[in-house]
């Protein structure tokens, strides 16, 4: 697990390159702000670029299938039902796995086709950032991390998924959940009450 020295250092040569797939400006996630932009290839070889979802809701959901506290809200069916209510209502859903090569959580774009499908996961893409850089921007550090974003393009919350830091599958009913009231009131053109939280789970499994 990098220090936070080394998360600094990488984010500052990502700004300082302009390393493809990722835009210098924005470069450290803060809400409030514009979110930073990205390039990423999802699991069916397509380029996915943040930017052209401007004019939508989006959610960034940082993913890890080994670590047990994404497990819970998979296991549960927490995870997908956010996913179907709200893909439903026009969200765009986005899954990050930031797992390097050789880690937990790593998965090849068939892998991850084929997760979808046994868990009934119902993003609307599943991004490979396999080097880390769109993660350390994000300041990703646990999954699941959580983010939403404004059809504008303003970052509205980052955090967690909910306030029950536990494995436990039956903490989920009675947990406050954060993301889905986030979605609530940022699609009902309200200010997101709770804007920042302390996300829980497995750390990101970066490889640098």
């Amino acid at each position: 697990m990098p220090s936070a020295i080394t998360r600094r250092a990488a984010v500052a040569a990502i700004i300082g390159s302009g390393v493809a797939g990722v835009t210098p400006a924005n470069a450290t996630a803060q809400v409030g702000a514009l979110a930073p932009g990205f390039t990423l290839t999802d699991s069916n070889g397509r380029k996915v670029d943040l930017a052209s979802f401007r004019g939508k809701t989006v959610v960034l959901e940082w993913t890890n299938h080994e670590c047990p506290f994404v497990g819970k809200h998979y296991g549960s069916g927490n995870m997908q039902a956010l996913q179907r209510k709200w893909t439903d209502q026009g969200v765009v859903w986005l899954t990050v796995i930031s797992s390097a090569p050789g880690t937990q959580g790593y998965v090849s774009a068939q892998e991850a086709n084929d997760l979808t499908l046994k868990r009934r996961a119902a993003p609307t893409a599943v991004l490979f950032d396999p080097t880390g850089q769109v993660g350390h921007v994000y300041g990703a550090q646990t999954t699941p991390h959580m983010y939403v974003i404004s059809p504008q393009g303003v970052l509205l919350y980052m955090g967690g998924i909910d306030d029950k830091p536990t494995t436990r599958q039956e903490d989920v009913k009675t947990a406050k959940p954060y993301v889905d009231i986030a979605l609530q009131e940022a699609t009902a053109g309200k200010p997101v009450s709770v804007a920042v939280t302390r996300a829980y789970g497995c750390t990101v499994k970066y490889g640098m």
